[in-house]
């Protein structure tokens, strides 16, 4: 468990830090992924998901 709250807050971390650091950016990106169509932002998460999960496996396998 403690790994695990660990992880999330490096998480937190890199999520948050391109809103502290470039928030007006931030907010241009925001409005447009509104404009985006679902279909796309899915297909964008899911190739995020994939990515994490090839990382982790071969972090966790010592390549």
């Amino acid at each position: 468990m403690k790994f695990f709250l660990c992880v999330m807050g490096m998480v937190m971390i890199v999520e948050g830090l391109p809103y502290f650091a470039f928030p007006s950016k931030m907010k241009e990106m925001v409005l447009m992924m509104v404009g985006l169509d679902d279909e796309k932002l899915r297909k964008f998460g899911f190739s995020l998901m994939l990515t994490g999960l090839f990382l982790v496996y071969f972090v966790m396998k010592g390549f």
